[in-house]
């Protein structure tokens, strides 16, 4: 019995290998491969769906001025990532991205993008925030997890792991529920406040990166990430963690990093 076990393993890994070849996503700013198995039509199909839930149960803040920052920010770095694979010679990769920035009212310090642009900033993270610069640190942050495809990343390892590498195709005509709930795994989906899970400690570290280049491209000035996380950290001290630091590198370790990242998105910069 063990044997059988263990050969079904072994084709089971070979499946997912072979896919895994074929389906790999270079990120156009870091460069690291990533598994990605589902394909954007299927992850932007269930965002939209997912997305117009949550703002059924939330609705959006219309007519402030904090709202018409949110879309401001939103609008002027949308524009950056786009300028970004235009210059890459990859704007393909953004043909189903239909921007969308919205802002509820939530305690939360938190924000989140899904994958085809669908981004919502929570009231609680904009004292934080301050200013835009501060904004753009976040939005810049959360964007760059949707272009980076880390939910697809996740999503994909959970194909592997629980439906044994087969074709993403196969899963939704065959196994709609289960793809569901895979999608739902990876992004943490609900119609409540904090929808989004927490990505890993690799994926935070890559979105900041990619973060300060877009916030830069943006026309907003990168050093205005260490004041933002400053300040997280300065709230996360004696109580309880805000939900954007969940999983995130230890408040000093990712400062140092994102100082040591400025450099190279200060070639970006143009202050607008």
């Amino acid at each position: 019995m063990k044997r059988v076990i263990i050969a079904l393993s072994i084709v089971g890994l070979s499946v997912a290998g072979v896919t895994a070849v074929q389906s790999c996503y270079k990120n156009p700013v870091t460069g690291r491969s990533s598994l990605n198995l589902v394909d954007d039509g299927t992850i932007n199909s269930l965002s939209n769906q997912q997305y117009s839930s949550f703002l059924a149960e939330n609705k959006p803040v219309s007519g402030t001025g904090d709202a018409a920052m949110v879309k401001r920010v939103g609008e002027k770095l949308a524009a950056a990532v786009n300028t970004y694979f235009s210059s890459k010679g990859q704007s393909k990769t953004l043909s189903g991205y239909k921007w969308e920035f919205n802002l509820v009212n939530a305690n939360e310090a938190n924000a989140w993008c899904m994958p085809g642009g669908k981004v919502v900033v929570y009231s609680g993270i904009l004292p934080i925030t301050q200013d835009e610069a501060g904004l753009a640190v976040v939005m810049g942050h959360e964007i760059a997890h949707a272009i980076a495809k880390h939910g697809n990343e996740r999503m994909s390892q959970g194909l592997v792991q629980q439906l044994g590498g087969v074709a993403v195709s196969v899963a939704v005509a065959n196994k709609p529920a289960e793809t569901r709930a895979l999608y739902n795994s990876a992004y943490g989906v609900a119609s409540n406040v904090g929808a989004i899970l927490p990505f890993s400690r690799k994926h935070e570290s890559e979105a900041d990166e990619m973060g300060l280049i877009f916030m830069a491209m943006a026309g907003y000035d990168p050093n205005a990430a260490v004041g933002f996380w400053q300040r997280m950290s300065a709230k996360s001290g004696g109580g309880k963690q805000p939900e954007l630091l969940s999983t995130h590198p230890s408040d000093q370790t990712r400062i140092a990093n994102i100082k040591s990242l400025l450099p190279k998105a200060m070639q970006y910069y143009k202050k607008q």
